[in-house]
């Protein structure tokens, strides 16, 4: 009861101070809806991302035999306990104008990545990708191998198996991950102010326009965007999870 009071009791105590009368008027403000179209745009993008890197990358965990995946994981599941203001000042250093890749973008190609829109969807991708990747390994590990072993025997190719064997067995997995991973892109904050700063309209995503609410003075709004991004990670881990992953 104590550990369900630890976690409940700050929720609590953001809808005991919420401004309900007010509720209509401040979600419908132009700073919060642009704040969430941005929010929702950029996590979207950045779990598409995770899933065409980080389905491979949980493939290779879970079923290749060569020697230093131990390392390999520890090094995947960084992300997941790394301050994300470090993970920011890792990605300006990676990707930065003088970064060791941003350098070579920018006087190569033009690129400049920090403080942009798609700075963001590298900071979501970075602290969201790990999430899928723990919900998709163990998908592959748990699945039967015994079926992708008898699509090899009848002549299947290695991609054929993949794609018609393996992917559908580890479907709900997946999807879970994906949730997952959408749900931390949505909520990101450390590194995304880091590397991506906090411009209205371009990078201010919904926690980055609580924070500015706070600093302001304006509880209020600051507590409606808290609710708001509570009430749809609510929905999508409670209503999703339930149908994707069977458990209820």
């Amino acid at each position: 009861m104590t550990g369900l009071a630890l976690l409940l009791l700050p929720l609590a105590g953001l809808a005991w101070r919420a401004p309900w009368s007010r509720l209509p008027e401040l979600v419908t403000s132009e700073q919060v809806l642009t704040a969430l179209r941005l929010s929702v745009t950029t996590a979207t993008i950045a779990t598409l991302v995770s899933l065409v890197c980080g389905v491979p990358l949980a493939w290779i965990l879970a079923r290749s035999r060569l020697p230093g995946m131990a390392l390999l994981r520890g090094l995947v599941l960084v992300p997941l306990v790394l301050p994300p203001v470090i993970g920011g000042v890792a990605l300006l250093v990676a990707f930065g104008r003088r970064g060791v890749i941003g350098g070579w973008l920018e006087q190569t190609w033009g690129l400049s990545l920090p403080f942009t829109t798609a700075a963001v969807v590298f900071a979501q991708a970075f602290v969201a990708m790990p999430f899928l990747v723990i919900s998709v390994e163990g998908s592959l590990r748990t699945a039967d191998r015994r079926y992708d072993d008898i699509a090899a025997t009848l002549g299947a190719s290695s991609w054929t198996t993949f794609r018609r064997v393996t992917l559908p067995a580890v479907g709900p997995g997946i999807m879970a991950g994906a949730i997952l991973a959408w749900a931390r892109a949505l909520g990101e904050f450390g590194a995304t102010i880091t590397f991506a700063g906090s411009f209205p309209g371009t990078t201010r995503t919904l926690p980055l326009e609580a924070y500015v609410a706070v600093g302001a003075g304006d509880t209020d709004t600051a507590i409606v965007l808290s609710l708001l991004m509570i009430a749809i990670c609510v929905a999508i881990l409670v209503g999703l999870r339930g149908r994707w992953v069977g458990t209820r």
